[in-house]
């Protein structure tokens, strides 16, 4: 078998849409609370959402990204996969063997990975975010906004996904498409560093020396372990990018990373970097349990009696 596999790809695909479809209603609370205003706690946020626009307001713009973050997590899970074999086979110059567990491998694919990630995650969390905020209700923080602002503040500023995308092109440009890219390689970059070395050493810690292979039990809880671990230490710069990708639905308040850094800290403290990390930190849970859960059943049934390794 070469070192560049395809499986890696198809089963990052199905791991993907798996994550999607768990952990999306908590990921809908988490952009409230984090670039929100007036959903107080995450129960608080939970109640409101549910309250005013009922359990389909949890899967707001759902469709967008349960299409596009499955062929995301299919080029990051390939990626790694794939750099993190050649190196490995590099160092070894062995071919044919199985990679053998070597952190400096793991933190360079993670990177690369973390890399390749921004590119295309992006626009994908731009329209995400910006279909999840647009029923966000205006307040007093709307006051300098002029009265056509307001007025489309009423209703919903996008029709959906390809609308959005038409909108941002024609009033931002290309450009607008990377809004938040800065802050989203700072988040992903350590983040896949911190998701993947995790779920690696945690497998092989929990799978017996005798199993060539971890049990679905162990993938589902390192993967868990392991998302919740990325997920809760992202969370600062993961507001950061949510501020300002969700900025621009009405009205632009950042100038950029710094500024959004420097106006959320004026405004609301150190405390504000660290809002929804509970709601990060269980989210990641599930989302990354079915992510590698996934991946990993999909990658057994594509190669069958070929040996797996992780991821």
């Amino acid at each position: 078998m070469g070192s560049f596999q395809l499986e890696d790809f198809a089963a990052g695909w199905i791991g993907g849409a798996a994550s999607v479809i768990v952990g999306y209603p908590l990921d809908t609370v988490k952009t409230r609370l984090q670039a929100g205003v007036g959903y107080g706690n995450t129960f608080s946020c939970i109640r409101t959402v549910y309250k005013k626009e009922s359990v389909f307001g949890f899967f707001k713009g759902m469709s967008f990204p349960l299409a596009s973050i499955a062929v995301y997590n299919s080029v990051v899970f390939g990626v790694f996969s794939n750099t993190q074999r050649f190196l490995s086979q590099h160092r070894s110059r062995e071919p044919e063997a199985g990679p053998p567990r070597n952190l400096s491998d793991l933190t360079l694919a993670s990177m690369v990975a973390g890399v390749v990630s921004v590119g295309l995650g992006t626009p994908v969390d731009l329209i995400k975010i910006r279909l999840q905020m647009q029923t966000q209700p205006f307040r007093e923080t709307s006051l300098s906004l002029k009265p056509r602002a307001v007025a489309l503040g009423e209703q919903p500023a996008y029709q959906g996904p390809v609308h959005c995308i038409a909108t941002i092109v024609r009033t931002e440009g290309l450009a607008g498409l990377y809004r938040g890219a800065g802050a989203m390689m700072l988040r992903d970059v350590p983040g896949y560093c911190l998701y993947f070395i995790p779920y690696v050493f945690l497998t092989d810690w929990i799978t017996p020396e005798t199993c060539a292979d971890p049990s679905p039990y162990a993938v589902w809880l390192a993967g868990g372990v392991a998302g919740a671990i990325s997920w809760g230490t992202a969370t600062p710069m993961d507001v950061v990018k949510s501020r300002l990708q969700a900025d621009g639905v009405y009205l632009s308040k950042y100038k950029g990373a710094l500024d959004c850094i420097s106006q959320s800290y004026q405004k609301e403290g150190l405390k504000v970097f660290f809002r929804g990390i509970t709601v990060n930190a269980v989210r990641g849970f599930p989302m990354s349990a079915a992510m590698f859960l996934g991946y990993e059943l999909s990658l057994r049934a594509f190669r069958g009696d070929y040996p797996v390794t992780s991821p």
